[in-house]
């Protein structure tokens, strides 16, 4: 499968791999597993694996509104991959748990994304992924460019 853009920029660039690397681990989950997890739940889930937060805390971390946060959290609630739970001293605020249930599918959900960076490293080579993350986690000073 060979994909070309004409003249590209390096948004252009990066939306098109992000959507194949993307489609590539949503697919490999499905293949594997008999519980649908969007992409929006997966950003949930990765905010909450290992720590203790609020739903607002995590509503303010996503990049959607804080309606479609507490859609999101109800549908993994019913799937029984997290757990609300009051918090105490609070009659505000509400606590989301990962379940042991919705751990071990982050962590399956996990090793199926390393085994694509595998095989991204069999393609390109181990120095070209180790550049190409050293450039996407350098800071980019985005905030500081113009609109």
């Amino acid at each position: 499968m060979k994909y070309e853009l004409h003249n590209p920029d390096v948004i252009d660039l990066l939306s098109e791999r992000y959507e194949i690397l993307r489609r590539l681990a949503e697919q490999k989950w499905i293949n594997n597993n008999n519980v649908y997890i969007s992409n929006s739940e997966w950003s949930i889930m990765g905010r909450i694996y290992k720590k203790q937060l609020t739903i607002s805390d995590v509503a303010k971390g996503v990049d959607f509104s804080r309606q479609a946060t507490h859609k999101f959290i109800k549908s993994l609630e019913a799937k029984e991959l997290v757990e609300v739970s009051s918090v105490q001293h609070s009659k505000k605020h509400k606590a989301i748990n990962m379940t042991e249930f919705g751990k071990t599918c982050y962590e399956k959900n996990i090793l199926y994304k390393r085994e694509i960076e595998q095989q991204l490293i069999q393609t390109l080579g181990e120095v070209e992924v180790t550049k190409l993350k050293e450039i996407l986690t350098l800071n980019w000073d985005i905030e500081q460019l113009k609109v």
